[in-house]
């Protein structure tokens, strides 16, 4: 297995990893952001304020997007047993 190949399955398993995080990523920057906009409009700092909304539209997003991530994780791994089939060629 040739370095170039290695760089490639690194390249592939780092760019799925964050293609399966980012819907999680990018809804918690969301919601934090909303929340810390409306903690500092109304002056409350409450913890639990930021982190109950945050936990809860991360789960959701991570439930509707399940079938989807399912999808992206099976292609990868069957991309992953192809590479090594080619490797003990």
């Amino acid at each position: 297995m040739s370095s170039a190949h290695v760089l490639e399955i690194g390249k592939d398993l780092l760019l799925t990893t964050l293609l399966l995080a980012a819907p999680a990523l990018v809804v918690s920057l969301i919601v934090g952001l909303i929340i810390s906009i409306f903690q500092t409009i109304t002056s409350i700092q409450e913890q639990t304020l930021s982190f109950v909304p945050r936990l809860l539209a991360v789960g959701l997003i991570l439930i509707l997007t399940m079938a989807w991530a399912l999808d992206i994780a099976s292609h990868f791994t069957l991309r992953m047993f192809q590479h090594a089939t080619e490797a003990v060629k």
